[in-house]
């Protein structure tokens, strides 16, 4: 499967820290308050909004605080086979 993407690796984490920031910003909840509900430091949260560097720990404990913990869980979940070997690899 030769499939092209158009936007670097750097381009999608931005585009899913400023969705993120979104839904913190909708729930009416600043960075503080929210380093404060998840467990994550405040000066991460503020490099993640910034540049889209978090590790998936800390991605994970954001979505749970903002309530976005189902958009992890399911992530991957529903990805099309690309050929037929890979549905016959995946039956062994």
């Amino acid at each position: 499967m030769n499939e092209y993407v158009w936007e670097t690796a750097e381009e999608i984490d931005l585009q899913v820290a400023k969705r993120i920031s979104r839904v913190r910003k909708r729930r009416g909840i600043t960075q503080e308050q929210l380093s404060e509900q998840s467990g994550v430091s405040f000066g991460s949260i503020k490099r993640f909004e910034r540049s889209g560097q978090i590790s998936l720990l800390s991605l994970t404990k954001l979505a749970i605080a903002l309530g976005c913990a189902d958009e992890i869980r399911t992530m991957f979940e529903a990805v099309p086979y690309g050929s037929i070997e890979e549905v016959v690899r995946e039956r062994k």
